[in-house]
């Protein structure tokens, strides 16, 4: 057994995978908002490390903790002036020490993850374009025979509402954040092509999957998500549905913590599949904590 913790910019995440069967055992994810303030701020408030401290516990609690285990923080941990002295409070709480990695390495086990969770599917992973739809970044990786290429961008769902307010400043702030992304993929299927499969992980495209198999948050099942092929009419009538509920029968479907945030990551999905050049996308469960797990497998396999 092997356990992987993301905590992403929006949400923890946290996996035990079987490394002999190759199999997910158990899963936990609690939206803590990490980010939360990070664009006013530029640290981590004591707020937001209680969330993660305890959702840490929930996730011990609920799904137990096999060794090896291996933590990691991704852009709002980057980002912060206090990340640092913010993991120090977590590792004196809860025992987890939590590593900060680099946008190289988020995109590795972010495209581990999803390679995983495709082929379980019975979905070919020799080539696609993924996008990982996170709280304070959006990561675009190209998978090819021989690597990955990937860069990261500085458009997060939760950075973006705290930048801009309003529907409509929100997409024209969200069309003005991604156009560096038209370039990167302008540039990358000149040199390799562009993939037949576009890949989306994060709670976006979840959620947009999710309500087209006719699921809320109480009956999400991941297992059916993953493998999901949704296309840009199921973004927009996802956002037509939700954006004349009021916040709380929004949180009742997409989740507390979301009822907000969801808005702009359907925004940010909808302008990515224009730039991308894409109408339908294969939805993906998995991601980063994934990755971290299975690398973990990969460490105690027998030589």
């Amino acid at each position: 057994m092997a356990t992987g913790i993301d905590i992403g910019s929006n949400s923890l995440r946290a996996v035990r995978i079987d490394c002999a069967l190759a199999q997910k055992v158990a899963e936990y994810e609690k939206v803590v908002r990490t980010a939360q303030d990070l664009q006013k701020l530029g640290i981590i408030t004591q707020e937001v490390i209680e969330r993660i401290c305890q959702a840490i516990e929930e996730a011990r609690e609920e799904m137990g903790f096999d060794l090896p285990l291996k933590a990691v923080a991704t852009a709002a941990f980057r980002k912060a002036k206090n990340a640092q002295e913010a993991l120090s409070q977590i590792q004196q709480r809860t025992g987890i020490e939590v590593e900060i990695i680099d946008t190289q390495k988020e995109c590795f086990y972010s495209a581990k993850g999803v390679e995983f969770g495709l082929l379980q599917k019975g979905i070919d992973t020799q080539k696609f374009l993924l996008a990982d739809i996170g709280g304070g970044s959006t990561e675009l990786i190209l998978k090819h025979r021989s690597g990955l290429v990937c860069e990261s961008f500085d458009v997060g769902i939760l950075t973006a509402i705290e930048r801009y307010r309003g529907q409509e400043e929100l997409r024209f702030g969200i069309r003005q954040l991604m156009r560096p992304m038209r370039e990167f993929l302008r540039d990358i299927y000149e040199i390799f092509g562009k993939p037949k499969i576009f890949v989306g992980t994060g709670g976006t495209p979840s959620t947009v999957a999710a309500l087209k198999l006719g699921m809320v948050y109480e009956s999400y099942d991941a297992r059916r998500v993953s493998g999901t092929v949704i296309d840009l009419e199921d973004i927009r009538s996802s956002y037509r549905k939700l954006l004349i509920l009021d916040p709380k029968k929004r949180a009742q479907i997409v989740g507390v913590g979301r009822e907000e945030a969801i808005m702009a990551g359907l925004m940010i999905l909808e302008e990515l599949m224009d730039i991308a050049g894409y109408y339908e996308m294969v939805v993906s469960d998995e991601g980063v904590r994934e990755g971290v797990a299975l690398e973990l497998c990969e460490r105690v396999a027998p030589k």
